[in-house]
């Protein structure tokens, strides 16, 4: 199933780096269900507020934010491409209020994927855990800073699956989650995670036949395979980004 209207959830708002080493599927997860209360308390560590200056050409913002995800224990964090692509300054902010200029490391515009390289880090990092499938009916959970509501929390179930996104300036994006947890503008990048706390998706879009970009109901997420570059069965093994 094709799905034409969408809108990308990035918010309009407000020396050389390491060597970035990809983000793979991390093994650990919770044996039990986890609660919405329980996934908040555990990944919000590992997100972080992403704002941009300076964006270039195709009548890009000047300024903007979105989310991304800690993704490896050297700090590399995972977010969609349409966050960062262009922009001339990147800031990451970690929950703890630690504030750090990133770099693009790697980017893949066929999943509007990338990874950023911060060039500080929090005194202490909490990677997410990466990996896992998802069902039509799992119960999720977004974490992201949509319309500048930093570290906002929303949960929802799994809608649908194997859904393309038609874009008018790039390839469609074909094989995503789609899902009902409530996301906007700035939420893009951010983590979707199921109940056993592992991040399933990276969120790149909302579907809106208005094109108002606010949230009415279908979300969409890059499975975090795909996003890892090994396919979309959870596994972001092989090859990685």
């Amino acid at each position: 199933m094709a799905i034409s209207a969408f809108v990308l959830v990035r918010d309009q708002d407000e020396t050389g780096p390491p060597a970035a080493v990809a983000p793979a599927a991390s093994p650990s997860a919770s044996d039990a269900p986890l609660t919405v209360a329980q996934v908040h308390q555990a990944l919000t560590p590992s997100v972080v507020l992403i704002r941009t200056a300076g964006r270039d050409a195709q009548d890009r913002a000047e300024a903007g934010s979105g989310t991304g995800v800690i993704a490896n224990a050297d700090g590399t964090v995972l977010t969609a491409l349409h966050v960062v692509d262009g922009a001339e300054t990147i800031e990451v902010t970690y929950a703890d209020g630690t504030k750090a200029t990133a770099t693009i490391a790697s980017r893949d515009p066929a999943q509007d994927i990338a990874t950023i390289t911060p060039q500080k880090l929090p005194e202490t990092l909490v990677p997410a855990v990466l990996g896992g499938g998802a069902a039509i009916g799992d119960d999720v959970v977004a974490i992201g800073n949509p319309l500048g509501l930093t570290w906002s929390t929303s949960s929802g179930v799994v809608s649908g699956l194997d859904r393309k996104l038609d874009r008018d300036d790039a390839a469609d994006i074909a094989g995503l989650i789609q899902f009902d947890a409530a996301v906007n503008p700035g939420n893009s990048g951010g983590p979707l995670i199921n109940d056993r706390g592992q991040v399933v998706g990276i969120v790149v879009a909302l579907a809106n036949p208005t094109g108002a970009g606010t949230f009415i109901g279908i979300g969409f997420a890059v499975p975090i395979g795909a996003a890892l570059g090994g396919g979309g069965d959870g596994n972001g093994q092989a090859p990685p980004l």
